[in-house]
């Protein structure tokens, strides 16, 4: 195999015109001292094995944060998320500390990365490098993405309603396109498929007219080597992959064409060319994160699709999918609220076909608007999508049927944009149209956190459904998992997983608090489990039921504690409980609760025995 991957390179290296630009001056050192806070097993590279993200020590890992951010469309930062490193640390810090994220998705754009066809803007992306840094060294994995939206800035007029990212200028000049109209649009998206020019530019970048395709994946090429020659080892080891292209559609099918044939013929072709790109970068051992056509799984606009032809995907390959609530965004075809287990069969379809693709799942995209007329519905949706990303059963049968939970899935809601309403965006160029308000594209408004007065970052969501109890890394495989967050939607709080009266003493435990329930089969790996601990759950006030011990405000991490607390790795002060078993193939349990001011010992230890019944029952040996 070495000797083979060797002589692909070479030939790569012929075919591209690599001999240029393999190298960047003023590199990092290879080696840089360990995060703060870290702990010998943390900062592994992760790879997908027997469809999990699993670290160097075998653990199944989960990821959870948004995207990094909305900015990048606008030209006022000139494509980057920030205007400095300063911000972007300011960010990371926030969205570890206040988000409860450790990942994130980090936008990059075509047209400033490649504002003359052949050049790369190397100043545009070592900044781009030097934020990505930022991030990592607050210990959150980034996997960058090349964004597009209706395809490019520069198809639209300077008076538009709308606008658009992506493609260069000098992209958009080579097809001559139509004057750019959508008719009778209510929102941005019906552009895709209503708006001739943005077609048109489209379907030219599918089949490669002008060369277009080519030269962006000549310049993927050199911004993935850039991006890995500007990070440390280290560093790089918490890069995850590479999302190669946002949202893809066709444009326009051709004659006898279906959204299908589309994936197998142009778009999986893509992929496959895009994965060679990142082998000679550098980033062999990192899975390209593929997105199928955008309406695969849309619940009004739907396609036949999800890359059904393209065979095993296996480990070099991630299914990377996005996922919006349609009805509810439009107004008109969902009047009330989310419910409990809204959106089970959605993102059951996604664990779904990344089973069936050999891989696993990200949703790198979900969320709904916190501002305009369905506003009101985003407490429900986003504790609905939340809930499913974390298991496939709805609240009201999860303690009668666990063992059909599914696998935790991966998700980074959209966005967090600490400019949020604090934008000076010239909107497709137009001195006379500045933009301000929201999140200064397109009329969006769903940043989750935005700046007060003094500077500092503040969330715009309730803090008990963004700051979440999750897996982050499991010594072995999730069998089951569940967390009532109480979010409120105004007034109310939102309990749709109620502890049954069955589980009198686990019931009495929680009481009104939130609550987490992890249940796994531990692996051989030596590291522990680790559950994200959201701010709401100071060590003082947790409380842990667990085969593995049951503990009332847990103490400090070693190695020979069972449950104990630790900081998360970045020095931004979020926490986590590491849950360490000396076993393999054994089921383990662990209940996490604020609910409890100083239990008795007589509570916890009929709540233990509660949940190691249910757990019989429930889940077997």
């Amino acid at each position: 195999m070495p000797n083979i991957r060797a002589r692909l390179l070479a030939v790569l290296v012929v075919l591209c015109g690599l001999c240029g630009f393999l190298t960047v001056a003023g590199s990092p050192a290879a080696t840089a001292a360990p995060l703060p806070d870290s702990l010998p097993f943390d900062g592994t590279a992760l790879t997908v094995s027997a469809g999990r993200f699993v670290d160097a020590t075998g653990r199944e890992v989960v990821l959870r944060g948004y995207n990094v951010s909305g900015e990048t469309k606008l030209a006022e930062n000139k494509g980057l998320p920030f205007a400095s490193v300063a911000d972007a640390r300011k960010s990371a810090t926030a969205l570890r500390a206040l988000g409860g994220g450790n990942s994130v998705r980090f936008l990059l754009s075509w047209a400033y990365a490649e504002p003359v066809r052949g050049q790369v803007d190397t100043a545009y992306l070592t900044a781009a490098t030097d934020q990505i840094r930022a991030f990592l060294d607050a210990g959150i994995r980034v996997y960058p993405d090349f964004h597009q939206d209706l395809y490019s800035r520069w198809l639209f007029d300077d008076d538009s309603w709308y606008t658009g990212d992506g493609a260069p200028k000098w992209a958009v000049e080579l097809g001559n396109y139509p004057d750019e109209s959508c008719g009778i649009c209510f929102l941005w998206g019906q552009n895709i498929t209503q708006n001739g020019a943005v077609k048109a530019a489209q379907y030219d970048f599918w089949h490669n007219a002008y060369g277009l395709q080519d030269s962006f994946l000549t310049m993927a090429q050199k911004t993935m080597t850039h991006l890995r020659q500007g990070l440390t080892t280290e560093q790089f080891a918490g890069v995850l992959g590479f999302d190669p292209y946002n949202e893809p559609y066709a444009g326009t099918y051709t004659s006898g064409q279906t959204s299908r044939t589309w994936e197998r013929d142009l778009l999986w072709p893509f992929y496959v060319k895009f994965r060679a790109r990142m082998d000679a970068a550098g980033w062999q051992d990192k899975p390209v994160l593929v997105e199928p056509n955008l309406f695969w799984n849309g619940n009004v606009s739907k396609e036949e699709g999800g890359l059904l032809d393209a065979g095993t995907l296996g480990s070099r390959y991630v299914f990377n999918t996005h996922f919006y609530d349609q009805k509810a965004i439009s107004g008109i075809l969902m009047w009330g609220n989310a419910a409990d287990g809204q959106y089970v069969t959605d993102f059951g379809t996604v664990r779904d076909r990344a089973a069936a693709a050999g891989t696993t799942a990200i949703v790198s995209e979900f969320g709904h608007p916190l501002n305009g007329s369905t506003a009101g519905k985003a407490p429900t949706v986003l504790k609905a999508m939340y809930q499913a990303l974390d298991s496939r059963v709805k609240g009201a049968s999860w303690w009668s049927t666990p063992a059909a939970s599914g696998p935790v899935l991966s998700g980074n809601q959209w966005q967090w944009d600490i400019y949020y309403g604090r934008h000076h965006e010239l909107m497709n160029d137009n001195p006379d149209k500045v933009l301000t308000t929201g999140d200064a594209w397109n009329d969006e408004d769903l940043s989750a956190v935005r700046l007060d007065d003094t500077g500092k970052a503040v969330l715009r969501q309730d803090a008990r459904l963004l700051d979440r109890i999750y897996p982050s890394a499991t010594s072995g495989t999730t069998l089951a998992f569940t967390y009532e967050d109480r979010s409120r939607d105004g007034s109310t709080t939102l309990t749709w997983n109620p502890v049954p009266s069955s589980l009198p003493s686990v019931a009495q435990l929680v009481g009104s608090g939130q609550y987490g329930l992890h249940v796994w089969r531990s692996g051989s790996g030596s590291a522990p489990t680790e559950l994200h601990l959201p701010a709401s759950f100071p060590a003082a006030s947790t409380t842990v039921v667990s085969d593995l011990a049951t503990v009332h405000a847990p103490p400090a991490y070693t190695a020979t504690t069972a449950v104990g607390v630790a900081a998360e790795p970045g020095g931004t002060g979020s926490r986590r409980l590491l849950l360490t078993d000396t076993d393999a193939g054994t089921v383990h349990y662990a209940l996490v609760t604020n609910g409890a001011t100083a239990p008795s010992a007589a509570l916890l230890t009929a709540a233990r025995g509660e949940l190691a019944a249910w757990a019989a029952q429930r889940i077997g040996g």
